[in-house]
């Protein structure tokens, strides 16, 4: 059930003005229209864990409106940059980066859960224990850091190319990990409200506790295999 997954691609505009120059971090809009992921499972396939009003609710409106949005702020761009208006360039780009980080995040989480759970590869399994001692240790860690989230954002265990090392982050509202710290993303939680207030109320720590016994831990391996090899 896997559709096409677009990227945004990340350039840097120089502008320039009376007391010198400055780069403003802009997204290179795709000319292709992005389009909502199917999931890779049906809306009930998570139950108990995450509920089918929170699934439908969640991909079918709330990643839409990122979809939609990203590609609304992407056709502003391309106007933008047929006229050369670098004023409306700079402006465009908190939506760009709210709208395409919420599609990049979301198309990354619903492929890290499944109803199947599942263990993390042999090679995965050794960078957990190497990085965080053990599997339960990486897993109290980033339930700490999703916790923590003030207000909405998400938790990332993502993998430091420089250090060659697994390294945990979190991202205010829908801050893409890879743009924003450099780490490539291997495993997302969302924390925003609508992925769990339905179901769990305000206790966020219930909510990211169950979530572990989804986490599609093969897709998880694989994206850390890739990473390793970017």
């Amino acid at each position: 059930m896997a559709s096409k997954h677009e990227s945004l691609n990340v350039y840097n505009v120089e502008v320039n003005g009376g007391h010198g120059s400055s780069r403003v971090l802009c997204f290179a809009a795709q000319r292709q229209k992005h389009t909502l992921p199917d999931l890779p499972y049906d809306y009930n396939a998570l139950e108990p864990v995450i509920s089918t009003e929170i699934m439908k609710l969640h991909h079918s409106k709330h990643h839409a409106a990122y979809v939609n949005n990203l590609n609304i702020a992407e056709e502003k761009l391309k106007e933008a940059e047929a006229k050369n208006d670098i004023s409306t360039i700079i402006n465009l780009t908190p939506a760009l980066k709210f709208n395409g980080g919420g599609h990049i995040n979301h198309s990354i989480f619903w492929h890290n859960l499944s109803p199947c759970g599942g263990s993390p590869s042999v090679d995965l399994e050794s960078a957990i224990k190497k990085d965080f001692g053990s599997l339960d240790s990486l897993k109290a860690q980033l339930s700490a850091i999703s916790v923590g989230v003030q207000g909405s954002g998400w938790g990332w265990l993502g993998y430091n190319k420089t250090t060659q090392r697994l390294q945990l982050a979190a991202c205010a509202n829908q801050d893409p990990l890879e743009a924003t710290t450099g780490l490539i993303p291997v495993l997302g939680i969302d924390v925003w409200e609508h992925a769990y207030y339905l179901q769990y109320k305000n206790v966020r720590p219930d909510y990211i506790k169950a979530i572990f016994d989804v986490i599609n831990w093969k897709d998880v391996s694989e994206r850390f295999s890739k990473a390793k090899l970017s």
